[in-house]
């Protein structure tokens, strides 16, 4: 049982939205994922991606592969979540 971590459009036409998805190789894009671990939301503002970075290296522990287009918005994620934490962390020693 091989698992991928991808997305699974849920969508209307000309509207995409989509569920990050840990889900069986074989299965079907829109079939029944095993977890769902976050939304992405390509035409939104700001920060379109929303993801449970603990899960997704839970899984990627447990031996899931993570499509093309998932490693560049977890990339994306984790590079976003350093400078929030930086600036968190910069935050109180400016105060």
């Amino acid at each position: 049982m091989a698992l991928k971590i991808r997305l699974s459009r849920i969508g209307t036409k000309n509207e995409p939205h989509y569920r990050v998805v840990v889900t069986e190789e074989r299965s079907r894009r829109d079939g029944a994922p095993t977890e769902q671990i976050g939304a992405y939301n390509p035409r939104a503002k700001g920060n379109p991606l929303t993801i449970k970075l603990d899960r997704v290296d839970y899984w990627i522990s447990k031996g899931a592969k993570p499509t093309d287009t998932m490693k560049a918005l977890l990339k994306r994620a984790r590079r976003a979540e350093a400078v929030k934490a930086e600036q968190a962390s910069a935050a109180p020693a400016q105060a």
